[in-house]
């Protein structure tokens, strides 16, 4: 049965018996790095239930505490009860803006984030001078401040920007001569950035026959701001999405989506926004029911294991990284591995399930301390495995595990899963 949201917003019940447990505190990426009890998922519960109950205030201090969380639901996978931990502090965080008011850079990201024509005209203006003031890393999509500000260091890597977006590269419908068609669903990232993905998904999709459809409406899924508790972005752009991916004819049989953050934040967290939104969740919930990370739908629903199994084998050695959102949220952590293995040498390293420390917003400007302090560990189970590529299916962990990397030194090159499988076809 379904749990009523009262129960899942109860946290009080929960208070006592989450104390006595704490299996949640080895696994939880704050608290390793920041080892005060407050800090933790039950320290949090327990923060939570006196807010609940009207005997905490939601002060600077506590406004600090709950912006503290990575929301990497590390917690939740280990709770023998599975208190919604991470849902929790999202809601408390739009109380937190409501009262606090958002960053004014935050809210012009959010801006952006609403209206992908200005998203265009910001990027395109970006990328036009972005060597006034950056060092470009061209052969890893990144680039480094020339000048030591207070959020830009010299050893920070920033994702890149292209001069023209993924989307506006193309036209929105490519006939691949095949009889079955999908949507693509990019993400901002992979939009702007990371544009080599969305052409390796092509070019798969080209290999198998299959149709494209650009989907050149869709906005951006919302994570940054759910997080960050900007819930009127969330609103305008979920039902958006929503009502966009209803208007899709009934040829389009998935929308896929590369990235773990944008999959989860369209497959589950909708539902969650729109917990009191009954009919927004409904509709939600059937329409998301066609939407599947990218590695999930090709390995499940289509030939592409056994072709990629009829091509040679690379010498590349290959680690995988497990985004929390794909195996935490969605548990697809096979499937991406299933198709890697048929032409690569995978080599675990140690914990592939610890969040890499991206954690947001609001954790990559005014936290980045704990998110560089997170990310360390990271890097170094990268080196222990010397893999030529580190992989994961979500482009937040690759800016946050690039980062990493280049302050350990760490020469392993970060792929995407439909990359290295693009690159495995065409040989």
């Amino acid at each position: 049965m379904e749990e009523k949201v009262e129960n899942i917003f109860n946290f009080k019940e929960f208070t006592d018996p989450c104390i006595k447990c704490g299996k949640c505190i080895p696994v939880c990426t704050i608290h390793n790095v920041n080892a005060d009890e407050v800090t933790s998922p039950r320290g949090f519960l327990d923060l939570l239930g006196a807010y609940q109950s009207g005997k905490l205030e939601l002060d600077k201090n506590a406004k600090d505490i709950f912006e503290s969380c990575f929301l990497c639901t590390a917690c939740v996978e280990v709770c023998p009860k599975s208190l919604p931990t991470d849902m929790v502090i999202e809601q408390v965080r739009n109380d937190i803006a409501k009262k606090y008011g958002i960053a004014w850079y935050k809210k012009a990201f959010f801006l952006l984030l609403r209206h992908r024509w200005l998203n265009d005209l910001a990027f395109k203006l970006g990328w036009t001078f972005q060597t006034c003031g950056f060092k470009i890393r061209a052969d890893i999509d990144s680039m480094s401040s020339r000048f030591n500000l207070p959020m830009l260091k010299t050893d920070r890597l920033l994702p890149s920007l292209r001069k023209t977006s993924f989307l506006n590269s193309h036209k929105e419908n490519i006939d691949n001569g095949g009889k079955r068609k999908v949507a693509i669903f990019i993400g901002c990232l992979g939009n702007y950035n990371y544009v080599d993905i969305g052409e390796s998904l092509l070019f798969i999709l080209e290999t198998l026959e299959i149709d494209a459809f650009l989907a050149k409406d869709q906005k951006c899924c919302s994570a940054p701001a759910y997080f960050t508790g900007d819930f009127d972005t969330v609103d305008y752009n979920a039902k958006h999405n929503i009502e966009y991916f209803e208007s899709f004819g009934e040829d389009i049989e998935a929308i896929i989506v590369p990235e773990a953050t944008c999959s989860a934040m369209l497959k589950i967290d909708y539902e969650h926004f729109f917990h009191d939104q009954p009919e927004w969740k409904q509709r939600a919930k059937k329409v998301m029911s066609k939407v599947f990370m990218a590695t999930e739908w090709l390995q499940n629903h289509t030939q592409l294991e056994q072709l990629l199994a009829s091509k040679k084998k690379d010498t590349k050695i290959v680690t995988y990284h497990d985004p929390c959102h794909a195996k935490k949220m969605q548990g697809i952590h096979e499937e991406p591995r299933n198709l890697i293995r048929q032409n690569y040498k995978i080599v675990e390293m140690s914990d592939p399930n610890q969040c890499c420390g991206f954690g947001g917003v609001t954790m990559q400007s005014e936290k980045y301390h704990y998110a560089k302090l997170a990310g360390e560990p990271k890097a170094q189970m990268i080196k222990e495995t010397q893999a030529d590529v580190v992989s994961a299916e979500c482009s937040a962990c690759r800016m946050q595990i690039n980062a990493s990397m280049n302050y350990a030194d760490v020469q392993t090159v970060f792929k995407n899963p439909i990359e290295l499988i693009a690159d495995a076809l065409r040989k």
